[in-house]
């Protein structure tokens, strides 16, 4: 288990007393970076209280250009220049981003100090490889909305590096040390002994992949994409009462999010951009568990193991 996500905002276009616009960052083990999906209003508040240094996040992944999706990116970038970021901040987004962003802070007066790059999504192409390394690939691919939008594939790449637990047991590694020992490094105990790195570790290729789909109505097209992924984030902000509403306006009720987890065969399901409407997410979770039982509900400042 090497990736983490945590959720930051659970809501739909209406925040709550209680829930925030989507935004959700998403960690590897293996790296040193976080991934930032989505950035609405309150983003930077929310990922201090949940202790993430946003000068640790690399790139900015936005699903579509609905103001819950993304008004919270200028106050992030320009917070970033303030405070002295030098690397730089990816951004992938459908092309008006871009202008929007440099409008924005054209009309602050800011000069950014960091080099801002945009990647464009081609919101039609039915698969799209964004960024890739020795540790993971990110995809995109189509969803069903009112406007352009986009859902963001993370998969896991070669093998992940697994510390000996008797290792771990005897000499008490601290967090740095082992984080350095994935890394590759040896470990040097108290007594001066030096253990080989590949003495106290194994290689597994228990590899791990996460499917974000924000916004969209019911759309069986996805499933290919997220086939058997080990945990799907799929929207589902009515329940199915509201089946037309959520049909008329592009989005998806709880137990449509639960029949495309079952269709694609995914690990475990999670539901979230819930309709201000509801104060209490259990019926929507107890819905779609009649469907899928391995359902699970975003809520503000949860982080789960993929």
């Amino acid at each position: 288990m090497s990736l983490n996500l945590t959720i930051l905002g659970s809501s739909s276009a209406t925040p709550t007393l209680h829930r925030h616009p989507s935004a959700y960052v998403l960690k590897s083990d293996k790296r040193k970076d976080f991934f930032l999906i989505d950035c609405g209003e309150g983003t930077q508040m929310l990922l201090r209280q949940a202790n993430i240094r946003m000068q640790r996040i690399s790139r900015v992944f936005i699903s579509h250009l609905h103001g819950d999706h993304f008004f919270g990116l200028i106050g992030f970038i320009t917070t970033q220049n303030l405070f002295g970021r030098t690397e730089k901040l990816h951004i992938y987004a459908h092309k008006p981003l871009e202008k929007i962003i440099n409008l924005q802070l054209k009309t602050d007066g800011t000069i950014l100090n960091y080099p801002l790059v945009f990647h464009t999504i081609t919101p039609k192409k039915k698969k799209n490889i964004l960024y890739e390394d020795a540790d993971i690939e990110i995809a995109t691919f189509p969803l069903l909305h009112s406007v352009p939008t986009n859902g963001f594939l993370f998969r896991e790449l070669g093998w992940n590096k697994l510390i000996n637990k008797e290792f771990i047991q005897k000499y008490k590694a601290s967090l740095e040390e082992i984080a350095s020992i994935k890394g590759g490094d040896d470990f040097i105990a108290e007594d001066g002994t030096v253990l080989k790195n590949n003495q106290i570790t194994t290689f597994s290729n228990d590899l791990k992949s996460f499917a974000y789909c924000s916004d969209t109505a019911y759309d069986e097209r996805i499933v290919p994409f997220v086939k058997e992924v080990d945990l799907l984030y799929h929207e589902a902000t009515f329940m199915q009462e509201l089946e037309s509403i959520a049909t008329e306006k592009f989005h998806s009720t709880a137990k449509q999010a639960a029949q495309i987890a079952k269709l694609a065969h995914a690990k475990r399901l999670l539901i979230g951009h819930y309709s201000a409407r509801y104060k209490d997410i259990k019926p929507l979770l107890e819905e779609a568990k009649e469907i899928f039982p391995e359902t699970l509900p975003a809520f503000e400042g949860s982080m789960i193991k993929v």
